[in-house]
């Protein structure tokens, strides 16, 4: 979770520099009041989570913005002492947290650090709260109409996308001493806009309108049909099989007028799985000199380093198939091609595969004037330069963007701290959104520890692609559908690797999905040999998210990141090692010797690898990356056994990290 400034284009420096200073204040109107659009309700604002056919739109002189916890001086506090998690404390204590002008409506609410402390919702009416609501409640699904799959907590993060609207003002105050973490994203319209502002009591209408998402988000096996309903036989379908060979490329679809891909479908999805990410995908519009799309399927798709993970709303993988149901308006042409590179090495070895592709399409054109073409900018960084950020996107024109998928990997084995990093936004030369920590812009929390950002874990909205501390590396997803962020000129979206000051070595790839009204100038070239999934040669274990078996009688205390094994007698634990790659390796452990410290021995199943270790020490002291023994991993045998003896009351091992080093070949 955190941190400050990016390294962003000289030209918006000064504007950012204004918009810091402006952090404590409430946000102003920057739109030009102009005739708005029709009336904006909790109906409109909920209609983008299942009518996708209105994607493609502009979101014309609207503003999105986002009030967060971050810490505005660029240092990695975004939440953890509370300094600048309110705008103002009032004259009774409480905190307010968000204070706008109207016309606007609330898309998103997100913490990892809610209470059981009220927050007020004063929505028009300042002097008395249209709402009182428990904060954890928000997110609990206990009390309508704030219901999942809208608003849920996984991966260690707790968000709302139950829409807010309001005409003239909405300010919310939090009726507790301290708070930490949040982000509060909204959008503005112009000024004559009208908005129905929000009530918790729903109407019939309301209802309705609230479980038709409910309905589609909860159903499983979801097809094109789902988005498009009643509407099969206006759209044509296009099925295909045939066998890519290396070196060789394969048009999906080729047509020379106007009309819209509303979906396409690629299987089998283990086709594309494999650390070399060899083959690409080519979407081109209307013969524009660069492409709409050009990347590894796999990435475009959400795979988790090799491997299928994602399975959002709109993209991803679903155990058989890749789907993507993106609409995609194009004016005069469309090729959608697959090419299979060939092996970077003489040496390699690729087959060829069988694929069947489906390809959904409408001869509906585009509204040129209102739609913007679907683009997929790919940004792979073997070596994200130091003190600058990743790069989401930074395109000029006008658009908005509606995605983002990210695998991350540290270049230094150990914590995941690269993922510190703050999500950065800037529209149009104006600072709209900075974030407060990597994994909180994939709406999750907390990561490293159990049953929170600890794995792969997929929902409609986002998720986390993966999470292994051995390998060092992450990622997540996000859709932005109710809350995409419009831009009239330009857009420059990035994030951080690293607590501060973008100073953690990193190997980023992501995919930024969004729609404009002008093509890309150029894109990132596709190279074989920076393609593929890195494996390091130093993984390092952290008994917070060990997986093991333990036998005979043993006791475990968690001090920060270590584990100390209380035992009697002679028991053990075998740790499972399924993350590691098979190969032959050196084991090092850090630990700690004890004035109550026992003895330990490695083993492989009924193999001992070490004799009996002494950890007694008068006083305690650390042993670093100690080297004892070598072991080779293969399928059959997997796993490392640590076996503990006492000696009288000498009965503890204090255990820091389990460090494998790959052995040279």
């Amino acid at each position: 979770m955190r941190q400050g400034l990016q390294r962003i284009g000289i030209n918006v420096l000064l504007t950012i520099a204004v918009v810091l200073s402006l952090q404590a204040v409430p946000a102003q109107r920057t739109t030009t009041p102009q005739a708005g659009p029709e009336t904006v309700s909790l109906i409109s604002a909920l209609e983008p989570f299942y009518h996708i056919s209105s994607l493609p739109a502009y979101g014309d002189q609207t503003v999105v913005r986002q009030v967060s916890s971050y810490d505005t001086t660029g240092g990695n506090d975004d939440g953890f002492s509370g300094k600048y998690s309110y705008l103002k404390k009032l004259s009774d204590t409480s905190l307010l947290l968000f204070d706008v002008e109207g016309p606007g409506v609330i898309n998103r609410i997100w913490t990892p650090t809610p209470s059981d402390d009220s927050l007020d919702f004063y929505i028009d009416d300042l002097t008395q709260a249209a709402f009182t609501i428990k904060y954890r409640d928000l997110f609990s699904g206990k009390v309508f109409p704030f219901v999942k799959p809208l608003c849920n907590n996984q991966l260690g993060g707790y968000f709302c996308y139950l829409p807010i609207p309001f005409q003239r003002h909405c300010r919310i105050v939090y009726r507790g001493k301290q708070t930490q973490f949040h982000q509060i994203g909204y959008r503005l319209y112009p000024a004559k806009t009208v908005v129905k502002s929000f009530r918790p009591e729903l109407a019939a209408a309301e209802k309705d309108a609230l479980q038709r998402v409910q309905t589609l988000w909860d159903k499983r096996g979801r097809t094109v049909q789902d988005f498009w309903p009643g509407t099969a036989a206006a759209f044509q379908t296009a099925k295909t099989q045939f066998q890519l060979s290396p070196g060789e490329k394969h048009t999906l679809l080729q047509t020379a007028k106007g009309g819209r891909i509303i979906g396409f479908e690629l299987d089998p999805s283990s086709a594309f799985e494999g650390s070399e990410k060899e083959i690409d995908l080519k979407i081109t519009w209307d013969h524009e000199t660069a492409p709409a799309v050009y990347c590894p399927v796999a990435d475009f798709f959400g795979y988790a380093f090799g491997k299928t993970s994602m399975q959002s709303l709109l993209i991803g993988s679903n155990g058989k198939k890749n789907y993507c149901y993106f609409p995609m308006p194009f004016d005069r042409s469309a090729t959608i091609e697959l090419i299979y590179r060939k092996p970077s090495s003489a040496k390699a070895v690729s087959s060829p595969l069988t694929i069947r592709a489906t390809v959904y399409s409408s001869n509906e054109a585009r509204k040129t004037s209102e739609e913007g073409k679907f683009y997929a900018y790919w940004n792979n960084q073997p070596h994200v330069p130091l003190h600058q950020p990743h790069l989401f996107l930074h395109v000029a024109g006008k658009g908005h963007y509606v995605g983002t998928v990210l695998q991350a990997q540290g270049l230094e084995p150990g914590m995941t701290l690269f993922f510190e990093g703050d999500d950065s936004t800037v529209v149009d030369g104006q600072l709209r959104m900075h974030g407060t920590g990597s994994e909180d812009y994939f709406n999750g929390g907390w990561y490293a520890l159990m049953d929170r950002w600890d794995g792969p874990f997929s929902m409609p909205l986002s998720g986390a692609l993966d999470y292994s501390l051995p390998l060092s590396r992450t990622g997540g997803y996000r859709l932005h559908l109710a809350d995409k962020i419009p831009f009239e000129k330009e857009i420059y979206h990035s994030i951080e690797h690293g607590p501060e000051h973008n100073n953690k070595p990193a190997f980023y790839t992501s995919v930024a999905y969004y729609y404009s009204n002008t093509p890309p100038l150029k894109t990132v070239p596709v190279r074989t040999e920076e393609t593929g999934v890195l494996t390091p040669d130093t993984m390092m274990l952290y008994p917070q998210l060990l997986t093991f078996n333990s036998n005979g009688d043993i006791a475990i205390q968690q001090r920060g990141e270590s584990f100390v094994f209380n035992t009697a007698n002679e028991s053990s634990i075998r740790v499972q090692l399924q993350e590691i790659p098979y190969g032959n390796y050196r084991i090092l452990l850090d630990y700690s010797t004890l004035p109550q410290g026992g003895l330990f021995s490695l083993w492989q199943r009924q193999t001992g690898l070490t004799d009996w270790i002494r950890t007694y020490s008068p006083a305690p002291e650390q042993v670093k990356k100690k080297y004892f023994c070598d072991i080779s991993l293969t399928p059959l045998n997997h796993t490392l056994t640590i076996r503990f003896k006492a000696e009288g009351e000498k009965k503890q091992f204090s255990l820091h990290r389990i460090v494998l080093v790959k052995a040279k070949e």
